[in-house]
């Protein structure tokens, strides 16, 4: 759904400054996340640690028009001609007033969910017992908060038939705006823990402001057997609605649990809901699931799923994601990643977790935690707790981090244990380094920085270097901008580690020269350049099926090529609550590679994409196969064509602008008129111009040193199985390069050659893993002496046409242990 910008300004009652159309489809609070500028609306908020306001110049730059703002820039009416600055007191406040207008737009059944802990569990499961009933719009993740539940709202559409949203607080006099934004007709909540008691003088008064949700609701769900939470919706004088809740203790409770029978790894629920007894069956046996299920089964059984209906679908029901990532260590080790929160529920689930994964290596069970906040709990009986979750989930190795925890360390009867005051000491520690052959969970408060645990990399050391030129990257990036228009989007393609530059550097020195998007081949890569400050939209080219969870916890956004491929995004996507989530639609229009077919399969596609609302299309793009030569124009000239068919078919059905692209560094150059929305700049950007194969500015320099220099006589051969015999008296320098480190075998036996001082030095012998032999026989040098690979004075193109193959191919080939060395000139 779309508001004209008219629209907007009235329904937030803020006064308008600018006169441009617009129509609003988006909403957005963090600059970080844009993905559709056009019809973005920015509110500029303001908290204790940053102002929404600084970033409207780098948005406007980046195609956002429409903002809300406490501040109008002075400079509005000449720097930001374009844009509207809907001026109102308070931003936040106007966010949830337009998200709360919205939702006045829709007569549909609500959830509302609110409680200490299990609301993204009883959110996910509704979504997996209704949605094959019904189209369900669903909070994203766990927005719950003040700014979270009004962008959540805001994803209802026209489509919608049920909505499930989450309402979270920390502290009094937060759940009136939520309740107001929602306006739930069903309200749930799940249970009354210690979450945030600190801010609360009593659960009572926690109870009350939470049960603020339930106010206008026609039905309410709850644990009837919980006296506080009994007593205090007996308060609700005013309340009229229907109070459905649960009880395993009172037999005339609207939902009565009969019975509950555990099993080895399902649970039977017997259930009578309004005087008829019936069961369901859910394959989870921990209390938690279970108590949340009675929720679920409530509120399904109210929108109107059959019993029969409902034990099916319980009996399918999926673990919903955890944030538990499971990566391979070094030393034999393997990790659970859980470094994202700490608190006593998630860590009986995090430790159930690693102690039901198999592993027939029989090895040792570690847990490394910090110290936990906001339980509620004295310290004494909180650690008690966690020693005594230790001991139940099978924890052989403790490593404690944090002040707590080492002044509670008897608390802990774990034999092997050990404490620290802060990460740094762990990682200093032999505790650390002697880490080996374990099954390692790790899960801390985000404060304690438990991301360095996981992201240790052992130091290279290696006497070969790739000089990477960053000076030489921004003047390639401008010479193919200045082929460009300029409203025309850049994509800059860094997968395979920047084509061997390292792709974090030359990330960060795109993203300050504010290109588009940044594209790369796996989720990894795309991980990587989040975790060192990449805030730039990345496109992932090719999509890995176990890494769709990565993508969604790092915004990275996919190419999707087959409906293979679609269908099992969308099913995770909507696994893990995701809406919206952009992605970039690719059509085989004759490189025959990966892509949709234009003729056959877009009305297909246009189908399954609209009957969700998990992903939605960013972009679609082709790809040249010959813009490098003139002799493929014709050719050329007919893709472009039948990529023009899909993509216009495409964005006929879809109301967001959909961005189109298909020139790539070639193509910028050859085919200015196809430039579209967005072009991809790749090879070009690394200096090497693939229309005539020469330098632009070349970026990369491969260098090593002369380890060790021989004097050898006529005759004698060199390296592994005497491929070269010395036809004269000759001096054979040895270098530390080898295949392993990406220098190509086939330029062995003086097929290519490297410069020393200047000169030529011949490859001589077969080129071994680590080393390579070179002839510098009438070359003034010695040991210690520099010997340039490719580089300023030889172009990476020699190598790559004396093996007979494309550039492409050495400079990925570089291995990652070649120590990067960047500089600017």
């Amino acid at each position: 759904m779309t508001y004209t910008i008219e629209k907007v300004t009235t329904l937030i009652g803020a006064r308008r400054f600018g006169a441009s159309d617009a129509k609003i489809g988006f909403v957005l609070t963090d600059s970080r996340s844009l993905c559709f500028p056009e019809e973005t609306l920015f509110f500029a908020l303001k908290s204790g640690r940053n102002d929404g306001h600084y970033y409207i110049p780098e948005l406007y730059r980046r195609g956002v028009r429409n903002f809300v703002v406490t501040e109008v820039p002075a400079d509005y009416a000449t720097e930001y001609a374009e844009a509207n600055f809907l001026k109102v007191v308070d931003s936040l406040e106007a966010l949830q007033r337009l998200a709360e207008r919205h939702r006045d737009e829709f007569n549909i059944p609500i959830v509302g969910i609110t409680g200490s802990n299990g609301k993204t569990m009883v959110k996910e499961w509704l979504n997996q017992l209704l949605c094959d009933d019904m189209f369900i719009t669903r909070s994203p993740r766990s927005y719950n908060s003040q700014v979270g539940v009004p962008l959540s709202v805001w994803l209802l559409n026209e489509h919608t038939q049920v909505g499930i949203f989450e309402a979270g607080i920390s502290q009094p006099g937060e759940m009136l705006a939520l309740r107001d934004i929602i306006q739930p007709t069903i309200a749930v909540l799940t249970n009354l823990g210690d979450a945030h008691q600190e801010n609360f003088i009593s659960k009572e008064m926690k109870c009350k402001e939470k049960l603020i949700l339930f106010h206008d609701a026609k039905t309410v769900v709850y644990n009837g057997d919980d006296p506080i939470v009994n007593g205090c919706v007996n308060e609700l004088e005013d309340f009229k609605g229907e109070r459905l809740f649960w009880s395993l203790k009172d037999k005339r409770a609207p939902f009565f649990i009969k019975s509950v029978e555990k099993k080895e790894t399902a649970t039977t629920v017997t259930y009578i809901y309004k005087g008829n007894e019936s069961w369901y069956s859910l394959p989870f046996i921990d209390d938690a699931s279970v108590t949340n299920s009675f929720a679920c089964a409530a509120v399904a059984l109210t929108l109107g799923v059959g019993v029969d209906v409902l034990d099916e679908r319980m009996q399918q029901l999926e673990p919903i994601a955890m944030r538990l990532e499971v990566k391979q260590g070094q030393h034999g080790c393997t990790l659970i990643n859980d470094s994202y929160n700490s608190d006593i529920n998630s860590l009986d689930i995090a430790l159930d977790f690693m102690n039901r994964r198999p592993d027939h290596q029989g090895r040792r069970h570690t847990l490394i935690l910090s110290d936990i906040y906001q339980s509620g709990m004295t310290t004494d009986e909180l650690y008690q707790e966690v020693g005594m979750l230790c001991q139940q989930r099978g924890v052989e190795k403790f490593i404690g981090v944090g002040k707590d925890l080492q002044s509670h360390a008897y608390c802990i009867g774990v034999k092997a244990k050990y404490f620290f005051e802060s990460v740094e000491e762990l990682i200093d520690s032999d505790v650390f380094k002697q880490l080996h052959d374990e099954v390692i969970l790790i899960k801390g408060a985000r404060r304690f920085g438990f991301d360095q645990l996981t992201e240790l990399l052992v130091q290279k050391v290696h006497e070969t270097t790739l000089e990477v030129n960053l000076n030489a990257v921004v003047k390639n990036l401008n010479h193919y901008r200045s082929f460009m228009k300029p409203h025309t989007k850049l994509v800059c393609m860094i997968k395979a580690d920047a084509y061997g530059a390292g792709s974090v550097e030359i990330a960060k020195t795109l993203q300050d020269h504010r290109v588009d998007y940044l594209a790369v081949a796996v989720a990894d890569e795309g991980v990587t350049l989040r975790k060192n400050g990449i805030t730039s939209n990345i496109m992932i080219m090719n999509p890995e099926m176990t890494a769709f969870k990565t993508m969604f916890d790092y915004d990275l956004e996919p190419e999707v090529y087959s409906f293979r491929l679609l269908d099992a995004l969308v099913k995770e996507a909507e696994k893990e609550g995701i809406t919206g989530f952009p992605v970039h639609i690719k059509l085989d229009t004759g490189m025959h590679r990966l892509g949709f077919d234009p003729h056959k399969d877009m009305d297909e596609l246009i189908r399954r994409l609209k009957r969700q609302n998990a992903i939605i299309p960013r972009s679609v793009f082709s790809h040249f196969v010959g813009a490098d030569s003139d002799d493929f124009d014709t050719f050329s000239a007919q893709q472009f064509e039948l990529f023009k068919l899909g993509a216009d078919k495409l964005q006929a059905a879809f109301d967001h602008k959909i961005l189109f692209h298909m020139d790539n560094s070639a193509g910028i150059e050859h085919f200015p008129d196809r430039q579209m929305d967005m072009c991809r700049l790749g090879l070009g950007l690394y200096g090497i111009n693939s229309r005539n194969n020469k330098i632009i500015n070349n970026v990369s320099t491969l260098k090593t040193t002369i380890l060790q220099i021989h004097q050898l006589p006529a005759g004698e051969s060199i390296g592994y199985s005497r491929k070269t015999y010395l036809e004269r008296d000759s001096l054979i320098a040895a270098i530390p390069i080898g295949y392993a480190d990406g220098l190509d075998r086939r330029l062995s036996n003086r097929r290519g050659y490297c410069l020393v001082n200047g000169q030529k030095a011949e490859y001589v012998g077969n080129i071994c893993m680590d080393v390579a032999m070179i002839d510098v026989t009438d070359i003034d040098c010695k040991e210690g002496d520099s010997v340039e690979i490719f580089g300023d004075h030889l172009p990476v193109t020699v190598l790559s046409d004396a093996i007979d193959t494309i550039p492409y191919e050495v400079l990925t080939g570089i291995s990652n242990r070649v120590k990067r060395v960047y500089f600017q000139d």
